[in-house]
């Protein structure tokens, strides 16, 4: 199970079953709750993850304890891999936000993997390299996009392909997602009910009446 997981990752899809087999023998299936955290920000850091179910958030807080959410991961998804190039501690939280399990696989099985197989220090660098392109793609919403042009973003990253869906956040995780407080997104969702472009369904629930009118306005 755990092998499978691993070969559905960028890093890992490359390497053979006794290799694969290896890395497993070193792996651990752990569950969180909701809101657990994985790690904290400044931590030491010796192990990678890689999302089995649930969503997993990636977040910065500021010395007031304002929360900024840098990516929400999901099934198959790997993390924590900066400190297994750099030794750094960890640049920011982990935090469930739902119930989850993640298999945890210590840094030296992938270090001595790395180093027999230098190949593959090619696609982490790509890895990194969309890690990097997606942070300079937030700092430049934060500085050229409004509060509802984020929030109408954050809206269609999180819907997908579905118009109509279920905010798989609460308020206050999609408000440290666009980078604003919750009245000022709560004002921005009102805002597009108004316009006719979005219709609340439900309690978290939401369909898409213009999506164009959304994309247009988170410049896409």
């Amino acid at each position: 199970m755990v092998e499978r997981l691993l070969n559905t990752t960028d890093l890992f899809a490359a390497l053979p079953p006794d290799v694969l087999a290896t890395l497993g023998e070193h792996a651990a299936v752990h569950s969180y709750e909701r809101n657990e955290l994985l790690f904290s920000q400044g931590e030491a850091s010796n192990e990678l993850f890689v999302v089995q179910t649930g969503r997993i958030a990636i977040a910065t807080k500021a010395s007031d304890g304002r929360e900024s959410v840098l990516a929400v991961l999901e099934d198959g998804q790997l993390f924590g891999e900066l400190p297994l190039f750099d030794d750094a501690p960890r640049s920011a939280d982990a935090r469930a936000l739902s119930d989850s399990q993640v298999v945890v696989l210590d840094y030296a099985p992938v270090r001595a993997v790395l180093q027999e197989r230098p190949e593959l220090l090619w696609i982490a660098v790509k890895l990194l390299s969309q890690r990097l392109r997606a942070t300079d793609e937030a700092l430049a919403d934060a500085v050229f996009l409004d509060v509802p042009a984020r929030t109408a973003k954050r809206l269609l990253e999180l819907a997908g392909d579905a118009d109509e869906f279920k905010l798989p956040v609460t308020q206050e995780e999609l408000a440290a997602m666009v980078g604003a407080s919750r009245e000022r997104v709560n004002k921005a969702l009102a805002l597009f009910g108004k316009l006719g472009w979005l219709e609340v369904k439900g309690r978290s629930r939401y369909k898409f009446v213009d999506r164009q009118a959304l994309e247009d306005r988170a410049n896409l």
